[in-house]
């Protein structure tokens, strides 16, 4: 099995009733700070106030009543965990979250009160615990990202990006796990190849950059990142599949960029987003990623889940 145009189109109609289309939108204030256009996809917008919905949504519509009655298992940093606790108790039926300790306690928060059983793990310990919790109480795996339904899902934010804005020529996405980007660049090669997509990860987490360039699967030394939401070590080896078949390039960010995309996301495009949506625009900034006036640049913006605390640092930014 792989994933295909037809199996996001098929996601899209699916899901089409539980999430919102999200807008794209030209953000002229950025455009001679970034030195191209500059256009967003505000995922931040989407129910539950990140793009994780649509993958987990259409998991979910295709499991059996068997299934369902079981209850599902995940394991998430945040956003994933929301997404699969609101939709559970949509559906009715019982979710539990194994969350790392990267997660932000506003993240927690929410999972919390859509009523998912929340247990506690590491980043590296967290998918076993998770494939503990299945043997142990016959849930269903709903995978934050190596997962064919879950890409799928999250592809049809590609589907609509091209109905959107079909010009566009550069399409940046924010890579963890690869669920997001692998099934974006599935519906967006699969509609028009000659549209450039590219990874950005903190280069503190190189995964991605490192399993390109080793040509197999390659787990990194966890450093840490202040983009909670990027904290993956190793990708999934179905996303791993298709990156390396449709995404032209992936960058690594180091963490004052990747601080510095937000704060200019923040201040000057008066959008406010996670950390880890506005990556790429400030590895732009700080000069890590090259791009030129006359390209179309589209952003994904990938949520938008965030406390107060985590805006601390920002004033000592400069970009």
């Amino acid at each position: 099995m792989t994933l295909t145009l037809s199996d996001i189109q098929a996601a899209h109609d699916r899901i089409k009733p539980y999430i919102i289309e999200t807008p794209v939108l030209r953000l002229h204030n950025l455009e001679e700070i970034l030195g191209c256009e500059v256009y967003v996809k505000l995922e931040n917008m989407q129910r539950t106030k990140a793009f994780k919905l649509r993958g987990v949504m259409n998991a979910l519509l295709q499991l059996t009543d068997e299934e369902l009655n079981h209850g599902v298992v995940t394991s998430s940093s945040g956003n994933h965990g929301h997404a699969v606790a609101y939709a559970s108790k949509m559906l009715g039926i019982k979710a539990t979250v194994a969350v790392p300790d990267t997660a932000p306690p506003f993240k927690l928060q929410k999972i919390k009160e859509y009523g998912a059983e929340v247990i506690h793990t590491t980043v590296e310990e967290r998918f076993k615990l998770q494939e503990s919790l299945v043997d142990e109480f016959g849930y269903t795996l709903i995978p934050p990202f190596n997962d064919y339904r879950i890409m799928a899902g999250q592809g049809t934010i590609g589907l609509e990006i091209m109905n959107q804005l079909p010009d566009v020529d550069h399409i940046f996405v924010p890579a963890s796990g690869g669920g997001l980007i692998s099934g974006i660049a599935t519906a967006v090669k699969e509609t028009k190849d000659s549209v450039k997509i590219h990874g950005a990860e903190p280069a503190n987490l190189p995964k991605f950059s490192e399993s390109l360039k080793n040509k197999k699967l390659t787990q990194v030394e966890n450093k840490g990142t202040i983009a909670d939401g990027l904290v993956s070590i190793i990708p999934g080896e179905k996303n791993f599949q298709i990156v390396q078949n449709y995404v032209d390039t992936f960058h690594t960010i180091s963490e004052e960029a990747i601080k510095m995309g937000q704060k200019l996301m923040l201040m000057e495009a008066k959008i406010l987003t996670e950390i880890s949506s506005s990556i790429a625009i400030g590895g732009i900034v700080n000069g890590e990623i090259k791009v030129h006036p006359e390209d179309k640049v589209c952003f994904v913006i990938t949520g938008g889940n965030l406390g107060f605390d985590q805006l601390d640092y920002i004033k000592d930014i400069k970009y």
